[in-house]
C-alpha cells in the first residue's frame, strides 16, 4: 500500500515541486526554452511601451506595457502550475480539453449572443468578454490540439499508412474548420504545420506527406474564389510588392510597407527610444501593438535586435528540441514537437508579414505581441516543455517510435 501511494504521488503536485528543486540544481534543456521565453517577452513589453509612441503621464510604463506585464505574470504563474503534475495528466485529459477547447468555438459562432459577450475584431468573431480579460479559445486551441493529437499517436504505428494519416488529419480539422468559420484565416494555418511536426516525429512516411504537400499546393489556387474580400486584397497586395509596383503603397500595402519603412529606419543599431517614439506618431502603423511589433523592435534596436529577437526564438527551439529528443516515453517526446511547430510557424509569418514577403493576415509574435491570451498560451507552452524535461522515464516504458525501414 505504502508503495502505491508513493508511486501515486509521483504524478501529483508534490513530486512536481520535488523535480522543479531539482531542476534548478542543474542546467537542462528546457531551461533553454524558459530563459528565452522570459527574454522574449521583455523586449515585447518594452517595444510595447515604445509603441505607445506620445504616450502621456510620468509612469514607467504605458497602460498597453503595464497590461503586458500583469499578462506575463499570469502567464509565468501559469507555466508554473502546469510543470508542477506529470505531463501525462494533461495527456489523460486531453481529449476533454479539446472538447472544451471546441465547445468555446462553437458558443462564438452562436447567432445571437450578444456583443457584450461576443465581440467581432477585424472582422472575425474570435473574443470572449469576460470583463477584465478576453478570451481567445483558438489560443487555448493550440495546447489541447497538441496534447490531444500526440495522445492518440503515443503508441500507434498505423499513421506510417496513407489511411491510417486520415484520423490525424480529422483530429486537426475540426478545430481548423471552427477557426476558419470565425472567420480567422491566420490562426487556422498554423495547425498545418504542427500537424506535420507531430506526424514527422511520429515516424510518418516522408513520401506519404509530401504527397499530401504537393497536392494541397496545387489545390491551393483553387481556394481564392472563397476567400473573403479583405483576404483576397492582401494576397494581391503582396502580389504588387514582389513586382515592385508601387500603385497600392498607400492604400492595400500601406501598413506593410510602413512597416518595412520603419523597420529600416532603425538600420544596424537603433533609434534613441524618443526618436523611435516620435518617428511612430509621425508614421502611424496600425496595429503596431500586435501583428507588427516586429518592425517596432527593428527601429527601436535595429536589425541587430531584429536578429537578437530570432536568435532567442533559436533557443528556445533548441530548447524544446533538446528536451523531446531526451525523452524516451512517447507522449512526453511528441508534445514539445508539436509546440515547436506552432511557435516556428508564427514567427516565420509575422516576421515575413513585416518584411513585406507573406500576406498580412493577423499573426502576432509569440511572447512579444500584446495580447493576455496569446502570452499567457505561450508561457503554457513553457510550462508544458519544462514539464516533460523534469520528468525521468519509468522502467519497462516503451520507446519511443523506432521503426525499420520497411515498416
Amino acid at each position: 500500500m505504502a508503495s502505491s501511494r508513493a508511486s501515486a504521488g509521483g504524478w501529483g503536485i508534490v513530486a512536481g515541486v520535488r523535480a522543479l528543486a531539482g531542476l534548478a540544481r542543474g542546467v537542462g534543456p528546457a531551461w533553454l526554452t524558459v530563459l528565452a521565453s522570459l527574454g522574449l517577452s521583455l523586449i515585447g513589453i518594452h517595444a510595447i511601451d515604445v509603441a505607445d509612441a506620445l504616450k502621456g503621464g510620468e509612469g514607467v510604463l504605458g497602460v498597453a506595457a503595464l497590461k503586458q506585464a500583469a499578462s506575463l505574470g499570469v502567464g509565468v504563474a501559469g507555466a508554473v502550475l502546469i510543470a508542477l503534475p506529470h505531463y501525462r495528466v494533461l495527456g489523460v485529459a486531453s481529449w476533454v480539453l479539446l472538447g472544451v477547447s471546441l465547445v468555446m468555438m462553437v458558443f462564438l459562432l452562436v447567432p445571437g449572443v450578444p456583443t457584450s459577450i461576443v465581440r467581432a475584431r477585424n472582422g472575425a468573431r474570435s473574443w470572449i468578454d469576460l470583463g477584465p480579460i478576453d478570451l481567445q479559445p483558438s489560443e487555448l486551441a493550440k495546447i489541447a490540439y497538441v496534447l490531444a493529437l500526440a495522445w492518440y499517436l503515443r503508441y500507434r504505428d498505423n499513421h506510417r499508412t496513407v489511411v491510417g494519416l486520415l484520423p490525424p488529419a480529422l483530429i486537426t480539422g475540426l478545430p481548423v474548420a471552427l477557426i476558419m468559420l470565425q472567420p480567422d484565416l491566420g490562426t487556422a494555418s498554423l495547425f498545418i504545420p504542427a500537424l506535420f511536426a507531430v506526424l514527422v516525429a511520429a515516424g510518418a512516411k516522408l513520401k506519404h506527406l509530401a504527397v499530401i504537400v504537393l497536392i494541397a499546393a496545387m489545390a491551393a489556387p483553387a481556394s481564392y474564389p472563397f476567400l473573403k474580400p479583405h483576404q483576397q486584397q492582401r494576397i494581391k497586395g503582396l502580389l504588387l510588392q514582389i513586382r515592385g509596383d508601387t500603385s497600392a503603397d498607400q492604400d492595400i500595402n500601406m501598413q506593410s510597407v510602413t512597416a518595412q519603412r520603419l523597420a529600416g529606419a532603425g538600420m544596424a543599431a537603433g533609434l534613441p527610444e524618443e526618436r523611435a517614439r516620435l518617428l511612430l506618431h509621425y508614421n502611424p502603423l496600425p496595429e503596431r501593438h500586435n501583428d507588427m511589433v516586429f518592425a517596432v523592435i527593428c527601429n527601436r534596436f535595429g536589425w541587430a535586435g531584429g536578429v537578437l529577437t530570432l536568435g532567442l526564438y533559436g533557443v528556445w527551439i533548441v530548447g524544446a528540441l533538446l528536451t523531446s529528443a531526451t525523452c524516451r516515453e512517447p507522449f512526453g517526446r511528441l508534445v514539445p514537437v508539436g509546440l515547436t511547430g506552432f511557435i516556428v510557424a508564427q514567427v516565420f509569418v509575422n516576421v515575413g508579414m513585416n518584411l513585406g514577403i507573406v500576406p498580412i493576415i493577423g499573426i502576432t509574435l509569440p511572447y512579444v505581441s500584446l495580447g493576455g491570451s496569446s502570452l499567457v498560451t505561450v508561457w503554457l507552452m513553457t510550462g508544458l516543455i519544462a514539464s516533460v524535461a523534469l520528468r525521468r522515464p519509468r522502467l519497462g516504458q516503451r520507446h519511443s517510435f523506432e521503426f525499420d525501414r520497411d515498416d
